[in-house]
């Protein structure tokens, strides 16, 4: 008998295993991975491993959730890894004690567990203690030196403590290991700008963009650089685009006004930098920047209290000092005051430099010839170059040899100056050390500031002390108020010689140069002088143009009376368009000065600028910064320029220019004295006639334009400051 075969059983499935949720994690799939988690979990009993990666799988999700899965692992084994990932479930910065005990107890467990030593590092540097969290992240790179995230951050971490070149090597080799660490590229490129290695960091963001063209900070970073070398249509795209990705990003609107700054609209730069601020109200970049805005525009006050807000953020920031510094002068003529904010700036931020010794290896030969050194970021197209182009070109070189470091982006000047020295150095790639190390290694007797507290100034090669003497000229009659520099030219008018009080407003001793402080050159081809405007236009046209951050409320109160007086007369006036005109329209109304009386223009390429005073009979002079190379532009095309003498330098200028053009009857010393030299002259037509007829003559006859005798006269001088320091040196 047979019997039918038995029936199959049915294939049992394989019960879920630990591995099966891990292996889920490990694929990405995370919801699946949840799903196991609690299914092994339900089915019991607890297990350390399934709670533990149930808590990882929350750590996106809900923190709290994940600490609770997380010390239940713990609760049941207690290992390195578990707490590593606890930490990662307290707040970095309100529970930051908590995740560094948790981090402490794993490395009790595993002494040398790198990930923990990582992340206990962030935590440290979270908290400021970067000093520590830099050993820490150096213990790491020692234990496992494939660690490619730990070179990051300690490289981030050492760019923060400005040690440079270790920051560097760190993420170059974070990159090494990762080529594809986008945000490795972007930092390393951070420190190269830091550096002054601008054309590298360049190069090195355009490769960071190509991996990642929508990364905010890269779009950022490489807009930045842009701008620095004139591609500002390219700046702009990028940053408009790192701004549409990320709306809310502060550095990226801080960088857009700037590109705003150089196309010459500070109303969109102020409403950039007003984002910015709005974002982040501690941010002391965007302060001081928006300062620079409102100097722009002409409003003073409004930019010397952001830059006062953003040394207020950030008490170090040198830019927004070096800044405030600067535009003290345009509101006042208290040299006292003026020297006081500069004293301050150094004794921040040239105190450590001072404290090193300074010790020089130069030949003390009184009578040897002398290496002098001039430092500049604005050798190039710029109005420095119409001094520095007559006196280089009338240095004696068998007495001096001439070295110049430039921080300029090359041009048709650039090259000119450079074909008149003995040696030209771009110093563009310098960093501050690295400079002042070649200004030694060349051997400079003399190095000469033409910048001070202007854009772009390298303070901290100067308070390095690469030379023994060290000198400020050119960039406008001030002081530096750092120790750093000995000296300062001036003439007999800006300084007075026997006048109370006057030296004691510099922090240098002052060498008078015979004539004048400034030796003028036009530059371009000679345009005539035309006849007067006001023989044909029937009226006066006054105009001023000055940078409207001289616009002071002390110079229209100056002005009125003149325009009270002749109520037919015109004014031009040279401010950007839009809000800036406005403003000062309605200054001017408060001061009786009328809108319809005023006409303005924008900044103009140098030809054009020259042409507008051809439709000017005076200029009105600024007060408490008078005019300097605008009024030299002006007496050039035939524009006399009446001036207001006050108790600073640069309100002294007129009186300087004046003296030495042999035209003191245009010197006043108060608002009313003022008022009636310019009103007389306004109603003399054939003496204004005449007196623009002669003027371009009397100042090429005069010590204004006489390039020879200014070099030979700043050559004694520097020739006296060496015998000084030969002289001190030996005793």
């Amino acid at each position: 008998m047979t019997f039918p075969p038995a029936p199959e059983s049915a294939a049992q499935p394989a019960p879920l295993t630990f591995a099966d949720a891990l292996a889920a994690w490990r694929a990405g799939a995370y919801d699946e991975a949840r799903s196991r988690c609690a299914q092994l979990l339900e089915a019991g009993p607890p297990n350390a491993d399934i709670l533990h990666l149930a808590g990882i799988l929350e750590l996106d999700r809900d923190k709290l959730a994940a600490r609770t899965l997380i010390g239940r692992a713990i609760a049941l084994r207690e290992e390195a890894q578990f707490l590593v990932n606890l930490a990662l479930t307290y707040n970095r910065d309100a529970e930051n004690d908590l995740a560094i005990a948790a981090l402490n107890r794993a490395l009790e467990l595993k002494p040398d567990f790198t990930h923990a030593l990582n992340n206990l590092a962030n935590l440290h540097d979270a908290r400021g203690e970067r000093a520590h969290a830099a050993a820490l992240l150096e213990r790491v790179v020692l234990l496992e030196p494939e660690y490619g995230v730990a070179h990051y951050n300690l490289g981030s971490l050492l760019f923060t403590l400005g040690d440079l070149a270790r920051a560097e090597a760190a993420l170059r080799r974070a990159i090494e290991l990762d080529p594809q660490h986008v945000n490795a590229w972007n930092n390393l490129a951070n420190v190269l700008i830091a550096g002054n290695r601008k054309p590298e960091a360049q190069s090195l963001l355009e490769h960071a963009h190509t991996l990642a063209p929508d990364s905010v900070d890269v779009l950022t970073n490489l807009g930045i650089l842009l701008r620095n070398v004139g591609r500002i249509d390219e700046a702009k795209a990028m940053l408009e685009r790192a701004l549409t990705l990320a709306p809310d990003n502060a550095p990226a609107w801080n960088n857009y006004g700037n590109v705003f700054v150089e196309l010459g609209d500070p109303d969109e730069a102020q409403r950039a930098f007003a984002r910015a601020i709005e974002l982040r109200p501690d941010f002391a970049d965007a302060w001081s920047n928006s300062g620079n805005a409102l100097k722009a525009a002409g409003n003073i006050e409004a930019a010397l209290d952001a830059y006062r807000r953003a040394l207020a953020c950030d008490a170090g920031n040198e830019g927004a000092h070096a800044n405030l510094v600067y535009a003290t002068m345009f509101a006042t003529d208290d040299g006292m005051a003026i020297r006081a904010e500069a004293e301050r700036y150094a004794a921040r931020h040239d105190a450590p430099s001072l404290a090193a010794p300074a010790l020089h290896a130069n030949v003390r030969d009184p009578s040897r010839r002398l290496r002098i050194g001039y430092v500049s970021p604005d050798f190039r197209n710029h109005c420095q170059s119409l001094f520095t182009l007559p006196v280089f070109a009338q240095h004696d070189h068998a007495a001096c040899e001439i070295a110049c470091y430039s921080s300029a982006q090359p041009d048709e000047i650039t090259a000119r100056l450079a074909s008149m020295v003995d040696l030209w150095r771009d110093v563009r790639d310098y960093d501050d050390a690295r400079l002042a190390q070649q200004i030694r290694d060349d051997r400079i007797d003399i190095l000469v500031d033409l910048t001070m507290h202007m854009a772009h100034a390298r303070r901290a090669v100067f308070a390095r002390r690469p030379a023994p003497v060290q000198i400020a000229w050119l960039a406008y009659p001030g002081t530096t108020g750092t120790p750093a520099i000995g000296w300062r030219m001036t003439d007999p008018w800006l300084d007075p010689v026997g006048v109370a009080g006057i030296d004691a407003q510099y922090t240098e001793r002052s060498v008078r140069l015979p004539d004048s402080f400034w030796c003028y050159a036009p530059l371009e081809a000679p345009q005539d002088v035309n006849p007067l405007p006001a023989l044909c236009a029937g009226h006066i046209t006054f105009g001023c143009l000055n940078n409207p951050c001289k616009l002071t409320d002390a110079t229209f109160a100056l002005w009125s009376r003149v325009f009270a007086a002749l109520p037919d007369s015109r004014l031009v006036l040279m401010a950007p368009s839009g809000g800036a005109r406005e403003r000062i329209l309605e200054r001017l109304a408060l001061h009786g000065i009328a809108a319809e009386r005023v006409r303005f223009v924008g900044f103009q390429p140098r030809e054009d600028y020259l042409r507008t005073w051809s439709q000017i009979d005076i200029a009105l002079d600024t007060f408490p910064y008078n005019g300097h190379t605008t009024s030299l532009d002006a007496f050039w095309m035939g524009v006399p320029v009446p001036t207001r003498v006050g108790r600073s330098a640069a309100s002294r200028a007129g009186l300087s220019l004046l003296a030495n053009l042999g035209l003191p009857e245009l010197v006043t010393r108060s608002d009313a004295q003022f008022a009636s030299v310019v009103v007389a002259l306004a109603r003399d037509l054939p003496r204004l006639a005449a007196l623009r007829a002669g003027l371009r003559t009397r100042m090429q006859g005069s010590p204004l334009m006489d390039a020879k005798r200014f070099a030979h006269n700043l050559e004694a001088a520097y020739r006296l400051m060496w015998r000084d320091w030969c002289e001190r040196e030996s005793a």
